[in-house]
């Protein structure tokens, strides 16, 4: 059955809104726990209660079942509080206990207070199981006919081998923020690795549009556990490369890249064929380029309002 523009972000921003399904909101947060650090009287983020429980006795972890909270007790500093998940996570790894660290990336997502202060670090690929908000960036490289003024996306196929969404439709580039790292620094190096742009081309003409955000739960697309809570928060930036541009893989990630329509790019969405997160990007895009109005799609104020959901957690 066709996606409608909606279905997409439903399926990405799958979490229920307290103020319009209070019902099935309390339902879920009265089964998580909530995931705080010591000191920190608020959460962070909503944890499976299979998975909080495989915590219990750990040194440095503390689970309250009345509370239903897991609090990081840890020292008193980002460093210190780090080294203990770091301890932790590898710990679980060596005894298979979540197959999700098995995509273990070695890169660290910053995890921030309500003071946008680091509270701690954690392997990109254990911050599913925590809960908490991460970070990334995400291009919509395009081309502009000088005929027409037709415009034209470029559009990445994952590479089949990626333990994550392994063949489905990507944005042009994509990846996470790694901790300390700018946003737009992480962009420069994706484009670099991910499509081979040149960095002073990207310097010089990648706009900032915004974020998108979203509250994902994690199916078996994504590779590991499921029903693991992934609020996040990307970074969208635009290019419009010269015709004498091509994005070309760089890093093994992505099999091809197609130059395609709107038209074409609409039908590969309608069809389910993008990663989740993706769709929504291109649906922003399709927002602020005139391509997505209120007379082509009935549910537009709900969809502009749902790209940028209030997260409940702190973010920068």
């Amino acid at each position: 059955m066709p996606l409608s523009n909606l279905d997409l972000v439903n399926q990405c921003d799958a979490f229920p809104y307290p103020e319009s399904d209070p019902s099935a909101y309390l339902a879920r947060i009265n089964t998580y726990y909530q995931l705080r650090v010591s000191g920190h009287d608020y959460a962070l983020g909503y944890m499976l209660p299979s998975v909080a429980e495989v915590f219990r006795g750990i040194p440095h972890w503390e689970l309250d079942d009345d509370d239903r909270t897991l609090t990081l007790n840890a020292g008193t500093t980002a460093e210190e509080r780090s080294k203990a998940v770091e301890l932790t996570l590898l710990a679980m790894r060596e005894t298979g206990h979540f197959k999700v660290l098995n995509q273990w990336r070695n890169e660290l997502y910053a995890v921030y207070g309500k003071k946008k202060e680091l509270l701690f670090n954690v392997e990109r690929s254990a911050s599913p199981l925590l809960g908490v908000v991460s970070y990334g960036i995400h291009l919509t490289a395009y081309t502009r006919s000088k005929e027409t003024g037709e415009i034209k996306i470029w559009t990445p196929r994952r590479a089949s081998t990626k333990q994550t969404y392994g063949g489905m439709l990507d944005n042009a580039v994509a990846g996470g923020i790694a901790s300390g790292e700018s946003p737009f620094e992480s962009l420069v190096r994706e484009c670099a690795e991910e499509a081979s742009l040149p960095e002073e081309l990207v310097r010089s003409q990648a706009r900032a549009a915004g974020t998108v955000t979203y509250y994902y739960i994690r199916d078996e697309r994504a590779g590991g556990e499921t029903n693991l809570m992934q609020p996040e928060c990307q970074y969208i930036y635009d290019l419009e490369l010269p015709d004498d541009t091509i994005p070309r893989p760089g890093d093994g990630e992505v099999e091809a890249f197609y130059l395609w329509s709107i038209d074409e790019v609409k039908q590969a969405m309608e069809n389910g064929e993008f990663k989740p997160n993706c769709s929504l990007v291109v649906l922003d895009f399709l927002v602020r380029h005139g391509f997505l109005t209120d007379e082509s799609d009935g549910d537009f104020i709900e969809i502009v309002s749902r790209l940028h959901r209030r997260l409940e957690f702190p973010t920068l």
